[in-house]
């Protein structure tokens, strides 16, 4: 995940700070060295720390940290809030056009991730927002960029409008979003061309298409493994195109993070949205202020909680509850849960967003090998009906088939049958607990 460098650096530095009964402008001095250092190496514009670190010194040393019963957590709140307001202060909302369709015209370098991008923002828009989305193929120059978009579509089973590249952008604009007038779709995306770098050729076609298809958003889709290049890139197409607002893609890989902390404050335009994987749905608004909970290590429960109300069927969960409390949990019902699971993200991302995860030992370093949960999925497929309902009839005979039909050892299969059998020893005992009220408010994971 971006940030991760950065994050560590920062926790580990305001733990120093954080119980401390009295703080003085010299603790206050040695952290901000560290924050100063921890921005810098995560690629954050040099401009952009200085402000910052003169902000949260200022605030910091005032009258209202120091006499403070808990001066520590003081100076952690200022942190998070100068953070919080580096990266926009408040998350940035699309827009909606008062007649529609709401037009949005994407824009980008090639690389960054545009075509996919339009994707994704379609879905999403579909899936949350539940409104129409129209796509338009106007990048006419790069090979396959047309078929690229269109294969989206038909796995998105969306329509893409397209003229071919024989056609001008333009004019591919124009009849798109006439189309999607009569068809009365709520969004229309254009997918506009790209170069390797900013040309007057490029900038003078997109201007060409803003002024034809007056868009009500116009979003640079920047790539964050960029870095500072990125922000680059954002001053160059908002002088070129007043852009309205930036897509980070890529924020999932190993970037550091400076483009999302350096792009608000020196383009003057907001993060509306942050790419977190390459499946169709990996796309999330972005919100300042879950993002610096998350940096700082103080989780993101907001943002779980989000993920689990898009993925996890309720009547279903109602029915696991049960099942949980009656101990009639089976190894079908385990599969379900691990792809409803799964289908929220990277098992280790979600664990991350919980709120003092940081500080379990173990799980600051904590890597989910996805392949092992596929050879867990792999041993249960090969097991029958009614192995899968009555795991204490796997005997040795059946241990050994189970083994053989799916490719792993028998120790494995063992392992996954004793795991399973503590699994729900321990899910009995805590639905006892949530029954005699023992553990106020407890709620099983992801229900």
């Amino acid at each position: 995940m971006a940030f991760e460098g950065l994050a560590d650096r920062l926790q580990t530095t305001i733990q120093k700070i954080r119980g401390k009964g009295k703080v003085t402008e010299a603790d206050v001095k040695e952290m901000m060295r560290e924050v100063r250092l921890a921005l810098l190496e995560a690629d954050v514009n040099f401009k952009v720390v200085k402000q910052f670190v003169k902000k949260v010194s200022e605030r910091a040393v005032g009258q209202e940290v120091m006499k403070s019963l808990t001066p520590g957590q003081q100076v952690i709140k200022v942190v998070k809030e100068e953070l919080t307001e580096l990266m926009g202060g408040e998350q940035s909302k699309i827009a909606v056009a008062k007649r529609p369709p709401t037009v949005i015209m994407m824009s980008g370098l090639q690389g960054a991730g545009k075509t996919t991008t339009t994707g994704k923002l379609a879905n999403l828009l579909r899936k949350s927002y539940n409104r129409k989305p129209f796509l338009i193929a106007a990048d006419i120059y790069r090979p396959a960029a047309i078929k690229q978009l269109e294969t989206i579509g038909k796995q998105l089973n969306m329509p893409v409008f397209s003229l071919g590249d024989k056609v001008s952008p333009a004019e591919i604009v124009r009849q798109g979003i006439e189309k999607a007038k009569e068809e009365h779709y709520d969004y229309v995306l254009i997918d506009t061309a790209g170069r390797l770098h900013i040309d007057e050729e490029l900038m003078q076609e997109l201007r060409d298409i803003k002024e034809l298809a007056d868009p009500d958003e116009i979003f640079l889709v920047v790539d964050a493994m960029t870095g500072q290049d990125a922000v680059n890139v954002a001053e160059n197409f908002n002088d070129q195109l007043d852009i309205t607002g930036v897509i980070l893609t890529k924020l999932d890989g190993d970037t550091r993070g400076g483009a999302a902390l350096s792009i608000r404050s020196v383009a003057q335009k907001p993060i509306k949205f942050v790419g977190m994987g390459e499946k169709m749905d990996a796309l999330e608004p972005f919100h300042p202020e879950r993002m610096a909970s998350r940096i700082l290590g103080m989780g993101d429960v907001l943002t779980l909680i989000e993920k689990a109300q898009a993925n996890v069927d309720e009547e279903k969960a109602k029915e696991m509850e049960h099942k949980f409390r009656t101990a009639s949990f089976t190894f079908d019902d385990f599969l379900d849960q691990l792809g409803q699971v799964r289908s929220m993200g990277p098992l280790d991302e979600l664990i991350k967003m919980m709120p003092g995860a940081n500080k379990m030992k173990g799980l600051d370093n904590i890597q989910v090998d996805e392949k092992q949960i596929g050879h867990v999925e792999a041993i249960i497929r090969s097991m029958t009906k009614e192995e899968k309902e009555r795991p204490d009839i796997i005997n040795a005979s059946r241990r050994r088939r189970i083994a053989k039909g799916s490719g792993r050892t028998i120790q494995e299969v063992n392992r996954l049958l004793k795991q399973f059998e503590e699994m729900k020893k321990m899910l009995k005992q805590m639905s006892g607990m949530q029954q005699k009220g023992k553990k106020k408010g407890f709620k099983f994971p992801f229900m």
